[in-house]
């Protein structure tokens, strides 16, 4: 692709390249966080003005600035005066900053920019310092601990990972996206993703365990959610239950579970007991609904024999 640029001489504005190839910033949140900084200094013209002239609409507008909110490229205080009057400030940032930096930047304090893939600047190489590396005694971590990781792989348990626990894997991931911003995932990755999360639930593991154990120590900035949400499966998978004992381990008992053939928005799985095909959720309603119309029968059938018996006392009257 041929591309021809002509460098402006005035009234141009420098924005990092992250913004405009920002992968979860819509165009109207790009373009409104553009038109901001490029306001002069001095300008205080509020954001929904911005939007306004941009031609972005209110809805787009409200979805715009929860974005740049999320990402940190937005951020407000409201005060109040003496009077009792509520404002609100509002700055934008052309990177990412934490709500900590703002407040710094706010008051006109210096903030240390978060690090760039610029190129190292080129120099003289110089001596190695004086003194030798640290040991590493295990005393003092920046990471919290973990379940003893094992030295296995996906895939090495004996059985597949059922479809079912495929599903509420890219159900757990699905939400875990909705809820931490650093971890957004594309459906594709959810996809991608959701076996390793299904053999973590194979193999014994709660939805509270993989979620505590992908979100705890997250790192302030995510580059890629995806990267690192596979290390983690990968990395902190549970240990492989053992197979030596039959009885005592969980693949048998996936290995016979079937799956719900009543009505369930998401499919159900259970252990049948004697060639059961419904859950015992299932079977218990339909109990209750046959007994609840053997109820009715009965009471139809005494109101007919009521009606009989009076009919035939009328008769004989």
């Amino acid at each position: 692709m041929l591309k021809h640029v002509i460098a402006p001489a005035r009234f141009y504005s420098q924005v990092p390249n992250e913004i405009i190839r920002h992968p979860r910033l819509s165009a109207n949140a790009v373009r409104l966080l553009l038109w901001q900084l490029s306001l002069p200094d001095g300008v205080h013209q509020p954001l929904w003005e911005s939007a306004e002239r941009a031609r972005i609409g209110k809805r787009s507008f409200t979805l715009a600035k929860r974005q740049l909110v999320a990402e940190g490229y937005l951020f407000e205080w409201k005060e109040q005066s003496e009077g009792g009057q509520w404002s609100t400030t509002q700055m934008v940032s052309n990177v990412c900053l934490t709500a900590t930096q703002a407040a710094t930047a706010r008051d006109g304090l210096p903030v240390v920019a978060p690090p760039t893939d610029a190129i190292p600047a080129t120099g003289e190489p110089k001596a190695r310092s004086v003194g030798r590396s640290q040991d590493n005694t295990g005393e003092k971590t920046d990471h919290p601990p973990t379940r003893r990781v094992t030295e296995v792989t996906p895939g090495q348990l004996p059985i597949q990972v059922p479809a079912a626990l495929v599903e509420r894997g890219a159900q757990a991931l699905a939400a875990l996206s909705h809820t931490e911003r650093r971890l957004r995932l594309t459906g594709s990755d959810v996809r991608a993703l959701a076996p390793l999360a299904g053999e973590w639930l194979l193999r014994g593991a709660t939805l509270r365990d993989l979620r505590d154990d992908l979100t705890t120590g997250l790192p302030e900035r995510v580059h890629s959610a995806a990267g690192l949400l596979r290390d983690r499966l990968l990395r902190k998978m549970p240990e492989v239950p053992s197979f030596a004992e039959p009885s005592a381990c969980a693949a048998p008992r996936a290995a016979d579970m079937r799956e719900c053939q009543g009505e369930h928005t998401q499919p159900r799985l259970f252990t049948p007991v004697a060639g059961e095909r419904l859950c015992p959720a299932c079977r218990q309603d339909r109990a209750e609904a046959a007994q609840d119309a053997s109820g009715a029968i009965q009471a139809t059938l005494r109101g007919a024999a009521t009606v009989r018996a009076a009919l035939r006392g009328g008769a004989t009257g």
